[in-house]
């Protein structure tokens, strides 16, 4: 069977019988579309066609991008919304746009080009790491609405960029923590080579004026890393000792401070040995280690802020004599009544009071059809109008409706979560306070035996008990480990997930989206006539051809539509292919038709559609969502280690029990809500279960969050992801089997790392209290000890070598 020829514009399969083509570069190309050949066509106009022999990816599908009325893009000429994402300056305005779409650096050259060419335009600059569209351009002689609109014309969704400010506080706390390791590892090297250069060691005949200059040099060198790059251990120190708790910041803000200070006093007698090398070693390691938690923690993003994309920029508001005006929502009050049509999201929670339509709920409930909903029934904020135009009542706004509902659940879960790192910070205290003890104690001692040798020794033992071993132990092993499971398409989000494998004994996944793919297919036909399988194909596909539903898409594209099409919501279409009035949907509709018996549905699972016509029933048809090729061998590695396994889903079709059956899952539950969920988590904790969760859909966001351990789909909504401990980016469930071998052998390294830090600090305390380390050399054998850690830890970025590909990404069928 020959593979499908890839539309020239996105690489998706062009359907058989598509007539969609355009020249580009000398030669007929075909699409799968008309929106894609469309966008071909006015970048072959605009002279721009050359981008096609720049790019490296297929472009984005503009029918995968957000549909904007051009009603609701006038919105954004109107100067109060302008105010807080648009400048001016005379004639002049600048601003910056978010774009969606971008796929490779040839798109920023062809979204720069086209504007450019526009008369009104002075200025237009992509970044393409972060998509962010800087333009500068005379808004009295082209409105930002036709910015937009050409940005849509050669396939790019632009919305204004107003960054949110707990993101932009993270991004800035992170761009600090980088400046302050740089600035900690560029001069500690050149004061490391100061102070080696006074050792007595190294035999250098120095003049005694040299001497001077290099102790003050090093001294130089030094201040900027204790007071910058520092600050935060002195602050957290502080801070700290007000609270009366200890943390690692006291014993290593001592240990800076203390050596810092007896580097200063060297400097001015020239008594004893320079410690700026200790110091800058200290802060380089520290600040490392810190930074790299901070990059993991910057990864997640505040679920709120995720939740307002979630809903329209703008709505369809009805006044009282019928007439429709587009608003924002922010101007969206209680009770006011809202025009929704096909393809737009409800922006509010509401009742339907005109109108019947189906709504897709998948984004909340997990149902991958859309459910029928008429008059008197309730709507929720962020759901699909699929087929009718509706008229809504607005009953709630904002914190009040269902999707902050499901966010208010998702904070309560996440400070209801277990924070294994608790136990580890009351052993770190305990730890601390008998160091501190211990060197305050043979300080005194010493003080009474040799109080020329008292200072150094509490010094040497700050240094040396000081736990940078014991704290690079598991984040070192956490690093490599994450970085090896990124390589191959699972991105760790939080530092405990690897650890926390190690004791999953159930897992809960959701269905649609995680073990299926979450779209529909036809499996098969069943010919209930003299027609063949292709002519009952040919005439649905002609029916669905200008359907938005998702079963439409099913069914690909016909070379001619049917004519007179009508939809009836929550049944099915009807419509005149040729001569034949036909209809398909339910059988009941159907079969109303030729008024003919309804004939006997086929006891298997899956999403049945009979096709009829006035003389009666045609054929069969079979929908179904797609099993993903890896999640058996998912499945698999669970059953291996024999945790117990949960299907839970928002699906109220006999979908679910047939994937568990499929799969082997000792447990099925479907048509849950969020609470449902949560409420069956919390059954499993109450049993001292500790639950790993697989999901992707908002529906998923309280579980993912109060979960052990949480995984959310690459395919997942932001919500999801922001809320999950670990992101699948590639969407293979086997780099999942590849984490749990991983897990295993992280924690075989961080206990061996723990064990030789333990070690390590026990035996250095007692030497450096006895007066037989000095703190040069206690300095030396903490990096040592710091440089084997992280050796150690590097292990584990060798993968086996069955781990180090992936299998081929194929899709098949669920079994009838």
């Amino acid at each position: 069977m020959t593979s499908p020829t890839p539309c020239y514009h996105c690489a998706l399969p062009v359907p058989p019988g598509s007539r969609f083509s355009a020249d580009v570069l000398g030669q007929t190309r075909e699409f799968c579309c008309p929106g894609c050949q469309a966008v071909a066509q006015a970048i072959v106009a605009g002279g721009l066609q050359s981008y096609y022999q720049h790019r490296s990816e297929a472009s984005a599908n503009p029918q995968a991008l957000p549909v904007q009325l051009a009603q609701e893009l006038a919105l954004y000429d109107r100067p109060d919304v302008q105010k807080p994402f648009v400048r001016h300056e005379g004639d002049q305005a600048e601003t910056t746009l978010l774009i969606e779409g971008i796929s490779c650096a040839a798109c920023g050259w062809l979204i720069e080009k086209h504007l450019m060419r526009l008369p009104a335009v002075s200025e237009a600059r992509l970044n393409l790491s972060n998509h962010r569209l800087y333009l500068r351009w005379a808004d009295n002689r082209l409105p930002l609405s036709e910015v937009l609109s050409e940005l849509r014309h050669i396939g790019y969704a632009a919305h204004p960029y107003q960054a949110d400010r707990a993101a932009e506080q993270l991004a800035s706390d992170n761009r600090l923590a980088l400046r302050q390791l740089g600035v900690a590892g560029l001069l500690w090297f050149q004061a490391m080579m100061a102070t080696m250069a006074t050792w007595p060691e190294f035999n250098i005949d120095l003049s005694s004026e040299m001497h001077t200059i290099l102790r003050w040099f090093a001294l130089f060198l030094t201040t900027p890393i204790v007071f910058y790059s520092c600050a935060p251990f002195f602050k957290g120190a502080m801070r700290d000792l007000r609270t009366r708790h200890l943390t690692m910041d006291v014993s290593v803000s001592l240990a800076i401070g203390g050596a810092y200070v007896a580097g200063i006093w060297t400097a001015i007698t020239g008594v004893g040995e320079l410690y700026f090398d200790a110091v800058g070693m200290f802060a380089l390691f520290l600040l490392a280690g810190r930074y790299l938690e901070r990059r993991a923690r910057q990864r997640t993003a505040a679920a709120t802020a995720q939740l307002v994309n979630l809903l329209p920029a703008s709505c369809l508001r009805l006044s009282d004599d019928g007439q429709s005006e587009r608003i924002l929502l922010s101007e969206l009050k209680v009770g006011d009544k809202v025009l929704v049509h096909p393809g737009a999201v409800l922006p509010a929670d509401g009742k339907i009071v005109e109108g019947q339509s189906s709504i897709d709920e998948s984004l909340l409930t997990g149902e991958y059809l859309p459910q029928s909903r008429n008059v008197g029934d309730a709507v929720t904020a962020g759901t699909l109008n699929v087929e009718g135009v509706l008229t809504v009542q607005v009953l709630a706004l904002g914190q009040d409706t269902r999707l902050s509902a499901i966010v208010r659940l998702l904070d309560r879960a996440q400070n209801e979560k277990p924070r294994l790192g608790q136990i580890a910070d009351k052993a770190a205290q305990w730890f601390l306070l008998f160091s501190l003890i211990a060197a305050l104690a043979i300080g005194l001692i010493w003080w009474q035996l040799d109080p020329d040798r008292a200072f150094w020794i509490v010094l040497a033992m700050l240094v040396a008990t000081c736990p940078c071993a014991l704290s690079l132990a598991t984040p070192t092993a956490l690093t490599a480990a994450t970085g090896t499971l990124h390589s191959l398409g699972l991105l760790l989000t939080r530092g405990h997930v690897l650890e926390g494998l190690n004791k999953i004994d159930t897992v809960i996944f959701d269905k649609t989206g995680t073990l299926t793919e979450g779209r529909l297919a036809l499996r098969s036909i069943r010919p209930l006539r003299d027609l063949s399988s292709d002519q009952c194909l040919a005439l649905a596909a002609a029916l669905e051809n200008r359907s938005e539903h998702p079963i439409a898409r099913a069914f690909g594209r016909a070379p001619h539509a049917a004519k007179d099409v009508h939809s009836t919501p929550g049944l099915g279409l009807e419509g005149l292919v040729g001569e034949h009035r036909l209809r398909i949907g339910q059988p009941r509709f159907v079969c109303e038709l030729s008024h003919c018996p309804i004939p006997e549905m086929p006891n298997e699972p899956g999403q049945w559609l009979l096709l009829g016509d006035t003389e009666g029933v045609l054929a069969w048809l079979v929908l179904d969502d797609r099993l993903r090729a890896d999640a058996p061998k998912l499945l698999a590695a669970c059953n291996a280690r024999g945790w117990r396994t949960l299907l839970l889903s928002g699906d109220s079709s006999p979908m679910v029990a047939s994937v568990a059956a499929e799969l082997g899952i000792d447990e099925a539950q479907g048509g849950l809500s969020p609470d449902d969920k949560l409420r069956v988590l919390k059954d499993l904790h109450a049993q001292g279960r500790t639950v790993l969760m697989l999901g992707d859909g908002v529906n998923d966001v309280p579980v993912l969050a109060a979960a052990d351990i949480s995984v959310a789909m690459g395919s997942a909504t932001d919500l999801a992801k922001t809320s999950a401990d670990a992101v699948l980016l590639s969407n293979h469930l086997g780099a999942l089997v590849q984490a749990f071998s991983l897990a295993r052998r992280t924690r075989r390294v961080i206990i061996e790392n723990l064990l030789w830090a333990s070690v390590y600090n026990g035996l250095m305390l007692p030497f450096a209290a006895l007066g037989w380390i000095t703190p040069v050399w206690a300095a030396v054998g903490m990096s040592i000890s710091s440089l084997i850690v992280v050796l150690n830890a590097l292990r584990l970025t060798r993968m086996p070598r069955q781990a180090q590909t992936q299998p081929t990404p194929n899709t098949r069928p669920l079994p009838a």
